[in-house]
């Protein structure tokens, strides 16, 4: 998927009467240019490795690589600016030459998002909402497509006995009401919004089971919704597995989600995902 095709997938999603149900999830794979993200830290951090984990991804069926340089994994450190500039913008540049597949940068950070957009970047997926200073402004500036994630707290603390008074839906409804009227206020396009409910970003395994069993109720704002739940620590509690030994659970989510109508996955294992995604979209098309 290229960056025009990407806009139009937006466009047709956010404006179309069919139910989202009905439609094949897009897939964004992971490339962590990271030391301690959780699955893969220190695996991509030369431009050489990450840009062949990326063309690898492609290969098998990524339509969006998500490109991060700072881990935002519980209790993760935080990265200078210089630093994620200095590990994502080569990466994208290197990209950029031998493909025109949409590159999406992982960053909450207005500058990064402004140089990744900048050396070929086509999409900003932002853990805090546009939250951060200046970062509402930048993106209105940038006119690209945004994500816009869920997340109580922020990734030093969030796991820290995360609470919630209400639903944990109801909370995350409340949130992208006020997130949505906050970009649009600031000129930002309704129509280039994704919504990620933020599975496992200040939520107990409960809260993440209660998301995605109610993760319909997104689809009253008629946007994309995206999520992002592979190897993660709640399937590692719920089936005893470690982080490497997770893939069935991964898959049996985004099988659960595609099927409620979520719009786009973010994994690591795109090949995979792939695969259960063709044989649902082959069994929808036949009905």
């Amino acid at each position: 998927m290229d960056a025009k095709q990407l806009e139009d997938w937006l466009k047709q999603t956010s404006q179309s009467s069919t139910p989202f149900i009905l439609k094949k999830p897009l897939i964004m794979g992971i490339v962590n240019i990271t030391t301690d993200s959780f699955s893969d830290g220190s695996s991509f951090l030369s431009v050489e490795k990450a840009c062949e984990h990326a063309y690898s991804l492609i290969q098998h069926g990524a339509d969006i690589i998500d490109i991060g340089g700072e881990s935002t994994k519980p209790g993760a450190v935080r990265v200078p600016l210089d630093l994620e500039l200095e590990r994502v913008i080569p990466v994208i540049h290197e990209l950029r030459k031998h493909s025109n597949t949409c590159i999406s940068i992982d960053t909450y950070k207005p500058e990064v998002m402004k140089a990744a957009t900048e050396a070929g970047a086509n999409l900003i997926n932002d853990v805090y909402a546009l939250r951060q200073n200046n970062a509402l402004a930048t993106v209105a500036q940038l006119s690209v497509p945004v994500c816009l994630m869920h997340m109580q707290g922020c990734p030093q603390s969030m796991q820290d006995n995360p609470y919630y008074e209400k639903p944990v839906m109801e909370e995350i409804v409340q949130f992208f009401n006020e997130r949505i009227q906050a970009c649009v206020d600031a000129g930002i396009a309704r129509n280039r919004l994704i919504l990620d409910p933020g599975f496992g970003f200040g939520k107990q395994v409960s809260h993440n089971m209660g998301l995605l069993h109610h993760i319909e109720k997104l689809q009253q704002f008629a946007l994309p919704i995206l999520l992002g739940a592979s190897r993660k620590s709640t399937l590692g509690i719920l089936l005893n597995k470690k982080v490497n030994e997770r893939l069935i659970g991964g898959i049996a989510i985004a099988v659960f989600a595609a099927l409620k109508g979520v719009s786009m996955l973010r994994t690591h294992d795109v090949d995979e995902t792939a695969q259960a995604l063709k044989i649902i979209d082959a069994i929808t098309q036949a009905a």
